[in-house]
């Protein structure tokens, strides 16, 4: 096994994986499933999340988490609300290692982000966080994209940025781990909001307002907890933001341009951005912090309003100062 692992095979473990592998460096990528371990292996690519996406000859797939573990890099994309629960599970496997996490949101137990939630479950590990604006396929395809990698130790980011830099992925280091997790996670929110506008026939320039407004309540929060401002108007922040409200490759805005359409939702597909809303909303009335537009995200998903309802709401808040 090499140095790097990555756990967790969904569609953007599996891109990062690739690229990973690409640079010729032994690389290996754990499923859960052993039956799909397998045929991942004997196929050379991920059928089921990164169709037509071939493996380079130094990935192995495997179901065998102790032997996944012996890298001494574990790059974990897991979804946020199994990562607690992962790492207790697994933690004699995952301790003394570094830990990278992959995934972008906010538990809805602990209302923590990632980072702050492998630092509680696996306090003996070295921890960091990647993320930024970047979908999966076009990781796979070796198209450029631009990353966060934040810590709180500057020998660890340092390691990890050169270790992990790829052809295609470029990171920038930060020591603000957690305006960087808040940044990914309170983004998806907001890319919800604007599938919905969408989906429902509201418009661009309600999207666009969305997003504005969306920025300045993740900024509010995020600002609130200690995150640097600068972190905010970043990759992991700001680019993260407009990605995910203006594509249907994000799963968030896609997510919410079919409950605006009124259209089916897969219930297999993990939308980090649903937990993460209803976790923001219940944190931001404990702190007394003013996000009406998760809070009307919230509600929608509840089905406490309608998206018509919704924004009537927010168009008849009282008038501030920008």
């Amino acid at each position: 096994m090499g140095e790097i692992s990555v756990l967790g095979a969904g569609a953007f473990g599996t891109a990062l994986a690739i690229s990973l592998a690409a640079t010729g460096r032994d690389v290996t990528l754990w499923a859960r499933d052993a039956e799909a371990a397998q045929v991942m292996q004997a196929n050379r690519e991920n059928a089921r999340r990164l169709p037509g996406k071939a493996f380079p000859t130094s990935l192995t797939a495997t179901s065998d988490l102790t032997k996944a573990c012996e890298g001494r890099v574990l790059l974990l994309a897991v979804p946020m609300q199994q990562l607690a629960g992962f790492c207790d599970t697994n933690k004699r496997l995952i301790q003394h290692k570094t830990l990278v996490s992959c995934c972008k949101g906010v538990d809805l137990t602990s209302e923590r982000g990632p980072l702050a939630v492998l630092e509680d479950t696996v306090p003996d590990a070295d921890v960091a966080i990647l993320s930024g604006p970047s979908f999966a396929v076009d990781i796979a395809d070796g198209l450029p994209t631009a990353l966060t990698l934040a810590g709180r130790d500057q020998a660890t980011v340092d390691h990890l940025q050169t270790l992990l830099t790829t052809a295609n992925i470029r990171l920038y280091s930060s020591l603000d781990p957690l305006g960087v997790e808040f940044g990914g996670a309170l983004k998806n929110v907001i890319a919800i909001a604007c599938g919905l506008a969408i989906g429902a026939g509201l418009g661009e320039s309600a999207r666009a307002a969305l997003m504005t407004r969306g920025f300045a309540e993740m900024q509010r929060l995020a600002l609130r907890l200690g995150a640097e401002r600068d972190t905010l108007a970043g990759l992991s922040g700001f680019g993260d933001l407009v990605l995910t409200c203006t594509s249907e490759k994000s799963r968030n805005f896609s997510h919410g341009l079919k409950l605006g359409r009124g259209a089916k939702i897969d219930p297999t597909v993990t939308v980090e951005g649903v937990a993460t809303a209803k976790a923001v909303a219940h944190l931001s009335r404990s702190l007394e912090i003013d996000m009406p537009i998760t809070t009307t995200v919230t509600q929608i998903l509840n089905r406490d309003i309608s998206i018509s309802e919704a924004a009537e709401s927010l168009l008849s808040r009282p008038l501030k100062r920008e």
